[in-house]
């Protein structure tokens, strides 16, 4: 079976390589690959994946690196580093998660791999470490992702969270036969790594290509069952009482851990140790509260088919759309009770959910925008089902382009990874090229639409819909450049510069720096792109235009590309003028 599940692992690889425009080596697909079912379950996004990729030489044994705060994959920008109050809102516990990836093509599991690790965490978890000291051993990547994990556990220390650190080493080599020494190296780091902290927990995976592929062909399901106590029934949809454990059950996976895919479409995150959090788990506590759906308003579940039998719904494409906060407390609270003791008396506690039955993408919609309305969601967290959103999807749809304004929604009915746009990538895009400001995109990878401002200078009415798909096409454009350069890119240099060669390439074509999209309505109406031998003399004047910038300001990289300075600099020097910023 071992040498039947490489074939398949090899084949999906290739095929899913090879039907991108700029076809990865299959080395860099198979990391790309091993990175995403290595953390299949936390339902990343093609660019976040990416992101997480350590590029180059100097990668200390780690191809890539992610770091999660209670489940959710943090950015330089997340809101634990700009705001104070973010941090308070952290349920003490949380837990911090540092996952390392190693994917090599070889054909067993090497001492060798687990020594590099060791030496490369030793080095990166000390919290004094000096990066300028260690520069010369690590790549930038590196660098920044266990800087990022340093930086979160500081700003969390008083909240006492939980740590794992984590790493999964895969390769097409057998997981079940893997050499006693390495076993042995295996046990030896985990011990390590738990030690790094008072508050740590190392584990270590060996992942080979049957792991590979129960996990790849294991598609999240959207099809599940929900034991009821009592309902009401009108037409198709219902409401129903269920009991607190069955609840738990329907959002728990086999390892205990919730389906967070079936939050996908909900417009906000958990929130953590709030105040109508921490009154949901007191209500829990007291034996003599009153009964818990009384106090709570319960859960809005939409889906496309409900079929009711015996005390059981089967519920079809489920999303849970309201209530996201009453679900992750509940399974935070009370998912370790329950499972070692599911009599006790607390599981016989109903919570009231909402089942309403719709395949029409705008009743999905408009159910979720007036179910959140009835709580404190600011109007920013409900833009994915605003008109310009939807109107922007279908336009995409008609030209085969698919923006995933539902995060992994096209992804997971196997629409080609290089033709999903998210809503953040094309925000990003819409900074850079048409409103002119690269160093923007760059600095909020992840914040940037968290301002309602931002978002409607981005998403504005009067912006035609070519003009969005052309500025996505753009920049898949110059990704792909970037991808193919007899060069090699380094992974910190694409992550600094790929939207500031966009923006070059958009001036470029109209000759002139601009802050209006309406500028780019030729060049979409005559699906005009600029052309690769134009990228790559925009390219070499950006790079050397990088490097002195930084020379003369005693600047890094990072500092760099998020400054508006620099940007000034470029397009003035370059001929193109600047802008004033407002």
């Amino acid at each position: 079976m071992s040498a039947n599940d490489r074939v398949l692992i090899n084949q999906m690889i290739d095929e899913w390589r090879n039907a991108r425009a700029v076809p990865l080596s299959f080395d860099a697909a198979f990391e790309r690959f091993a990175s995403e079912h290595a953390l299949h379950g936390f339902g990343l996004s093609e660019e976040e994946i990416e992101a997480g990729i350590i590029g180059g030489g100097n990668d200390g044994g780690v191809d890539g690196a992610y770091v999660f705060l209670g489940g959710r994959l943090l950015h330089e920008d997340s809101e634990i580093f700009q705001q104070s109050s973010a941090v308070s809102q952290v349920e003490a516990g949380t837990q911090l998660t540092l996952w390392l990836v190693q994917a090599k093509t070889s054909p067993a599991f090497s001492e060798l791999a687990l020594d590099r690790v060791a030496a490369t965490c030793k080095d990166l978890l000390n919290m004094e470490v000096d990066e300028s000291a260690v520069s010369i051993l690590y790549n930038e990547d590196l660098l920044a992702r266990f800087k990022l994990f340093r930086e979160a556990l500081k700003r969390l220390a008083h909240r006492h969270p939980t740590m794992l650190i984590k790493f999964s080493y895969v390769t097409r080599g057998e997981a079940s036969e893997v050499h006693v020494k390495v076993q042995t190296k295996a046990k030896l780091l985990e011990a390590q790594l738990t030690q790094a902290f008072a508050i740590s927990t190392g584990e270590v995976e060996f992942l080979g290509p049957a792991e590979l592929w129960k996990r790849a062909s294991t598609l999240p399901s959207y099809t599940l069952e929900l034991p009821y106590r009592e309902s009401i029934t009108h037409g198709t949809s219902h409401i129903a009482l269920v009991g607190l454990g069955e609840y738990i059950d329907f959002l728990s996976d086999e390892t205990g851990t919730i389906k967070s895919h079936i939050f996908d479409w909900n417009v906000r995150d958990y929130q953590g140790n709030v105040e109508v959090n921490r009154e949901i788990t007191a209500s829990l506590q007291k034996a003599d509260a009153p009964e818990f759906w009384w106090l709570n308003n319960g859960i809005t579940i939409v889906c496309s088919q409900a079929t009711s039998v015996g005390k059981r719904l089967s519920l079809s494409d489920v999303q849970i759309v309201n209530g996201l906060q009453t679900s992750y407390t509940l399974h935070e609270t009370l998912r370790e009770l329950y499972a070692a003791e599911p009599s006790d008396p607390v599981f016989d506690r109903l919570v009231q959910v909402r089942i309403l039955v719709t395949a029409d993408q705008a009743a999905r919609d408009a159910v979720i925008r007036a179910t959140n309305r009835q709580t404190s969601v600011p109007v920013a967290s409900l833009r994915a089902t605003d008109d310009i959103q939807r109107q922007i999807e279908s336009y995409f749809f008609e030209h085969e382009w698919f923006y995933d304004r539902r995060k992994n929604f096209y992804r997971n009915q196997g629409k080609p990874a290089d033709r999903i746009i998210s809503i953040p990538l094309l925000a990003q895009s819409v900074m850079a090229m048409a409103l002119g400001q690269p160093d923007h995109a760059r600095a909020r990878p992840s914040s940037l639409l968290k301002s309602d401002t931002d978002y409607r200078r981005v998403f504005s009415e009067k912006t035609e819909l070519p003009v969005y798909l052309w500025l996505a096409r753009a920049q898949r454009q110059v990704d792909e450049f970037l991808q193919s350069t007899s060069e090699p890119v380094s992974r910190s240099e694409y992550t600094n510069l790929h939207f500031h060669l966009a923006m070059l390439g958009a001036v470029d074509l109209v000759g002139r720096v601009f802050n209006r999209p309406d500028m780019l309505g030729n060049a979409a109406r005559e699906d005009v792109f600029p052309t690769p031998a134009r990228l790559e003399s925009l390219w070499t004047s950006l790079r050397k235009q990088f490097d002195l910038f930084q020379q003369d300001r005693q600047w890094g990289p990072d500092k760099t590309a998020k400054s508006a300075d620099f940007v000034a600099h470029l397009t003035t020097t370059l001929g193109y003028g600047s802008l004033r910023r407002r």
